[in-house]
């Protein structure tokens, strides 16, 4: 076996070069004038209803896309004045319709003098279109004014005004006001669309008395029944988001009770482990492993049975691998500090979302959380659950991970049934459950999230009908099914390769992802078990055969392009004879206020040989990733989002190892480069010295091992290497926790 390796040398950075080139329309299109003027009727109505009601200052407008569209393609001529941007005016977006018609909306929240301007263009620029193109504005008239082949005379709207409108006109399909009218009659978790009035002050206009209790955040709050009625009565259109308050743990099957004595020695050092789950049962055999916070309220009733499904995920965590040997991930024994927050039965979520907070700031010492619980009830397509939401806000802030199980299905429920809250959390690693086959286990539900993000990430062996995994119970040994059980076992992997291992929160999820892709690459349609199913053993993870070479790179991005060109991978006959595979990952800010573009910052990965062509230096990227590159004109958002995962915080590109395949050539000196491009939803520039972790995996076709001469020839070219040596960095590890005593 191969040690992996880890890189350290020196990223460059590169600002965007590109001007963007200004609005214009896609080849081979048109827009007629009748289209604007339709447009235009239906800003005036908008128009009209604002001006009557005195609710908030301005106006909620939702603009209806065509289909899918890029941040570059979005309006630029209509809801905006002078030089801001309206995408700073976006409150929400969604989808609308079905595959292969799905089409992007956006909400925006504007002041009537921008509706009143934009009625005033499209009326312009409709008789512009009649009186000189014949009613028909097509790409080629459009190119002609931009290369000044055509004069353009209107004092009352610039050219680039009326080029912005026509393209706007292209791409849109409709204005409307969206209202949430659906009858509701539970406590519900609503997310209200920012405008210029307080919450809090404009739930009181409308007769909804608020209290700081009732809040999560300054737009999302919890409402009663009575309270959602008055706001759907009297102002359905402030409505942005709505899920229900009350969850219900997804339950597994009824456990198996077997009596044994087990034993435990003492804990000493061992890394220590974040549980958020129902109550703790303090008189188990490894009680000394667990620190228990009660977080109930001591006025509500419990019972054993309230103990069970948080002492069993604990006890995988602190000694899964005694319980079942089968399972054994040479990770050893952790310890663990239990926040019980819930019963068996149902819990509020608006409670927990309070509570999660507050335990991991009070918590800083701990990297990796175990959660879970989840909803039985599947989650929205349109936007991110409250609870996933504050998970991801809290893994952007605080340097920490969440593992989060993927919920489970009723027998009763049909197949393909949607994940629950908060497995839809996007930073989070969630985790679906497989049996010994690897096949998805009976009771898994699919994702993805937001009809995009692959979720689950991966999975493992929760248990099934045929084999179960036995824990630790209030009433003895039990034996289980569910994903609960499986994601304690990928917790204890994640936090073996934080603590023991050292590495950074981005390098072990990319390991672990990595790990479960493997080369046996496929596209997961069914959204059941993520990249696949991680290794058992956590050398699997870190090491490889004799004939890979796999190496870790860490950065960050402060520029545009965050790159090097100065990986010298081995050839042989001219030839690099290798499969390569790369994972990157990174911890973005999300704004659930966003909708379906709900990752703030994107970071594209370029990973292959470098290339001279034309005195300009590029990288033929392992999956020929085009993205930017110089020549290419046309790439929707869809193609970018399909084939380049464009948006997602994970991104996994592999060569298809295949029996004929043939070594690539060898442009030039031989080196290989790797590029991370960053690029921004919002003006508030969130990927500024966002921290990304990637994972090089290089398998040669012949069975040859060559990391030795890898090793040579990456520290000729400057770069520190360090081999990763699971024994020596455990031994490291123990001796950094040692108490040394001075005389």
């Amino acid at each position: 076996m191969n040690s992996m390796l880890q890189l350290k040398g020196q990223f460059l950075y590169k600002a965007n070069a590109s001007g963007g080139g200004g609005a214009g329309l896609p080849a081979g299109t048109s827009v007629k004038s009748s289209h604007l003027r339709q447009l235009e009727e239906q800003l005036k109505e908008i128009l009209v209803f604002w001006q009557r009601e005195d609710v908030i200052a301005g106006a909620l407008v939702s603009v209806y896309y065509c289909h899918v569209v890029a941040k570059s393609n979005r309006i630029r001529g209509l809801l905006c004045v002078g030089s801001e941007s309206v995408n700073q005016s976006i409150r929400g977006s969604k989808f609308y319709g079905n595959d292969p018609h799905k089409q992007h909306v956006f909400t925006h929240y504007v002041q009537l003098n921008r509706l009143e301007e934009s009625i005033r263009r499209l009326d312009i620029c409709s008789h512009i279109i009649d009186r000189e193109y014949n009613g028909e504005i097509f790409y080629e008239d459009i190119e002609r004014l931009k290369k000044k082949e055509k004069e353009y005379s209107n004092d009352q709207l610039a050219k680039s005004n009326f080029i912005n409108v026509v393209v706007d006109g292209h791409y849109v399909e409709k204005f409307q006001i969206d209202r949430d009218l659906e009858e509701v009659k539970e406590r519900s978790i609503v997310t209200i669309y920012k405008t210029d009035v307080k919450t809090a002050d404009l739930l009181s206009k409308l007769g909804i008395s608020m209290i700081d209790a009732k809040t999560i955040d300054e737009t999302t709050i919890r409402l009663d029944p009575d309270e959602l009625s008055i706001l759907r009565e009297k102002a359905p259109y402030l409505i942005a988001m709505r899920t229900y308050d009350l969850s219900k743990i997804t339950k597994e099957d009824v456990p198996v009770y077997q009596e044994e004595t087990i034993k435990i020695p003492a804990p000493e050092r061992e890394p220590l482990v974040g549980v958020i789950d129902t109550l703790f049962y303090e008189d188990v055999y490894f009680k000394d492993w667990v620190t228990y916070t009660k977080m109930v309220d001591e006025s509500i009733e419990t019972d054993t049975d309230d103990c069970f499904h948080g002492t069993a995920v604990s006890s995988i965590i602190v000694d899964g691998p005694a319980i079942n040997p089968d399972l054994d991930d040479g990770c050893g024994r952790f310890r663990v500090r239990h926040f019980g927050v819930a019963t068996k039965g149902y819990f509020s979520s608006f409670s927990i979302l309070k509570s999660i907070r507050e335990i991991v700031a009070q918590n800083r010492e701990i990297k990796v959380w175990n959660l879970s619980l989840g909803s039985v009830l599947p989650i929205s397509l349109n936007f991110v659950s409250p609870e996933a939401a504050e998970l991801d806000r809290i893994q952007s802030e605080y340097d920490v991970v969440f593992i989060v199980a993927g919920t489970n299905r009723k027998k009763s429920e049909k197949k393909g049934m949607r994940i629950g809250a908060p497995a839809d959390s996007i930073n989070a690693l969630v985790v679906n459950s497989v049996d010994y086959d690897n096949q998805p286990a009976s009771y898994h539900r699919v994702g993805p999230v937001l009809s995009f993000f692959h979720k689950p990430d991966v999975s493992y062996y929760g248990g099934d009908s045929n084999q179960k995994i036995k824990v630790c119970a209030p009433l003895g040994a039990a034996y289980v099914t569910g994903t609960s059980f499986a994601a304690p076992w990928i917790t204890r992997k994640m936090a073996y390769l934080i603590h023991v291992l050292g590495f950074s929160r981005e390098v072990a999820k990319a390991l672990i992802i990595d790990s479960a892709a493997g080369w046996n690459r496929r596209d997961d349609l069914s959204h059941a078990i993520g990249y696949g199913v991680v290794p058992v053993k956590i050398e699997d993870v870190v090491q490889t055969p004799d004939d890979e070479i796999r190496f870790i790179m860490t950065g960050a991005s402060n520029a545009y392009e965050t790159y090097t060109y100065n990986i010298p991978v081995p050839f042989h006959n001219n030839k690099h004879p290798f499969f390569a595979r790369a994972t990157l990952c990174y911890f973005p800010k999300c704004s659930r206020n966003q909708g379906v573009d709900y990752t703030t910052t994107e970071m594209d990965i370029h990973f292959g040989r470098i290339k001279e062509k034309d005195g300009k230096t590029s990288i033929s990227s392992v999956n020929h990733n085009m993205q930017d590159e110089a020549g290419l004109n046309i790439l929707y958002e869809e193609s970018a989002r399909k084939l380049y995962r464009k948006w997602d915080n994970v991104k996994h590109i592999s060569d298809t190892i295949k029996k004929r395949s043939r070594p690539r050539d060898k442009y030039g000196t031989g080196l290989w480069g790797l590029s991370i491009k960053t690029k921004e939803r919002l003006e508030t520039k969130n990927g500024k010295g966002l921290q990304f972790g990637v994972v090089v995996t290089l398998k040669e076709m012949n069975g040859v091992n060559r990391i030795d001469e890898f090793v040579k020839m990456c520290m000729v070219r400057g770069w520190v290497v360090n081999r990763i040596d699971i024994d020596n960095r455990f031994d490291v590890y123990q001796k950094a926790e040692e108490d040394i005593d001075f005389d």
